[in-house]
């Protein structure tokens, strides 16, 4: 490979002769050879380039930043949210805890991009626009990167997450409808209960994904706050004034959506609540993923030894040793990146109690986190939604079977005969491997008219 040199405040360093970015990229690049797997993830990056964007036309209008930088600064930024210049940001988020490294790439890439469109040669770009004066101009990376960090978080949430979440809400409800008049064992304690409607059964989970997507976007607003302006304290040193408005306002305009300056930028530097808070309502989803997933599974067990009162959708071979089985691996997947997700909820935790003093230190793990958890939920949820839910069909013999054999329909009997007599009337019923109804008789509580006026599964739903 061939180098050419860039300089910065403590040297001089070799960079690769056909990449855009700088020295200090390239120290970060060397020093935190940390992981193969976790890159900054690219939507930090396109963020970022709203964000510079942005920057930079508030410092022209404020008058202290050419028309030309403006402009240059601005085509490249689109060469970035156009995803034409991925590949120049190789940052791992193992690196400084304020995102420092990061927020360099961009403003490297940005001002040696510049130098090549105008075409010069690729280097010593600083004569023109220089990544920290006029790149960086009025910003701090503490500042940047934690509205970076709120831009990508916000959208991925608007545009993937929720409207993931929401199809899935749709295909449990177009499934619930269908099961309207199945009547079905319910089970508390994973042993017999009283019965339930099969679409009963599956309005809860409706509502479950329902309460989670309301949490979610309640966590908008906080979310939306950005602490540009903040510089490197919170106090807004060496930025104009009504910079911080006025980027804002083209942050809403290029992205569409409501973001707004933090309500104080000494929280919003220091503490990442908002984060906090959001990926916390990505886990109440998770946890009910879970739940509803067990039980789904649990309910297709079998085919033949287990419950088996629905049927999942045959999408693969389950096993390579025994043939024609089949297994619920929707359900299986879901699990697992929810339970991914209760980790990165544990991480963030973490993470975001790693303020001192001024500043948060752990941005880049955080902005990680959310994102992966995010995108996870998402994908997770379409797979879920098309390749399971779409797909399942009630079992009706079998639901048949397991109601008429439930000794729980017992409980219609307590308000007539009384708790004892109907609990001894199970007992017999179980230890004699009879019927309710045969021992209600024999013990003399019940004829067989009242039995079967009483004990109606079809009202006790």
């Amino acid at each position: 490979m061939t180098y050419r040199i860039e300089k910065d405040t403590l040297g001089f360093v070799k960079v690769p002769i056909n990449k855009y970015w700088g020295a200090q990229t390239e120290r970060s690049r060397k020093n935190f050879r940390i992981g193969p797997e976790a890159s900054m993830p690219i939507e930090i990056i396109h963020a970022f380039a709203l964000l510079k964007k942005a920057a930079a036309h508030v410092n022209f209008e404020l008058g202290i930043l050419s028309k030309k930088k403006k402009d240059m600064i601005s085509l490249v930024c689109d060469e970035i949210i156009d995803k034409k210049l991925n590949d120049q940001f190789p940052l791992v988020i193992w690196q400084t805890g304020s995102g420092t490294h990061t927020n360099m790439n961009i403003n490297e890439v940005i001002s040696n991009r510049a130098h090549v469109l105008m075409g010069k040669k690729l280097g010593n770009s600083k004569s023109f626009i220089h990544p920290n004066d006029d790149v960086n101009m009025s910003q701090s990376s503490n500042d940047t990167f934690s509205t970076a960090m709120h831009i990508a978080s916000y959208q991925k949430l608007v545009k993937k997450t929720i409207p993931s979440i929401q199809e899935l809400k749709r295909t449990l409800e177009k499934k619930s409808k269908s099961f309207h008049n199945i009547i079905k064992i319910g089970r508390t304690h994973l042993m017999d209960a009283v019965p339930i409607t099969l679409e009963q059964e599956f309005s809860g989970y409706i509502t479950q994904i329902d309460h989670g997507l309301n949490v979610i976007k309640k966590t908008l607003s906080h979310l939306s706050e950005l602490s540009i302006g903040g510089t490197a304290v919170g106090t807004g040193l060496n930025a104009p004034k009504e910079y911080d408005r006025k980027v804002t306002e083209y942050i809403c305009q290029y992205t569409g959506y409501p973001f707004q300056v933090a309500k104080n930028k000494f929280e919003a530097l220091s503490s990442h609540d908002a984060i906090v808070e959001s990926h916390s309502a990505l886990k109440q989803i998770a946890v009910s993923l879970i739940k509803i997933s067990n039980d789904i599974r649990l309910l297709a067990s079998g085919p033949r030894s287990g419950i088996g009162e629905i049927f999942l959708p045959e999408n693969e071979p389950g096993s390579s040793i025994m043939p024609g089985k089949v297994n619920p691996t929707q359900c299986e997947a879901i699990i697992m990146v929810c339970t991914q997700i209760m980790g990165n909820d544990v991480t963030i935790s973490i993470a975001g109690s790693s303020g001192n003093f001024q500043l948060n230190v752990a941005k880049p793990l955080m902005a990680y986190n959310f994102l992966q958890s995010s995108q996870l939920i998402a994908d997770a949820c379409s797979s879920f939604s098309s390749f399971c839910v779409k797909g399942i069909k009630p079992n009706h013999q079998r639901i048949k079977d397991l109601l008429e054999r439930s000794l729980m329909l017992v409980t219609a009997l307590n308000s007539h005969i009384g708790y004892e007599k109907s609990a001894e009337i199970a007992k017999f019923a179980y230890a004699n491997n009879t019927t309710l109804k045969e021992e209600a008789i024999r013990l003399g509580y019940l004829t067989h008219d009242e039995f079967e006026k009483l004990v109606n599964p079809y009202k006790m739903v």
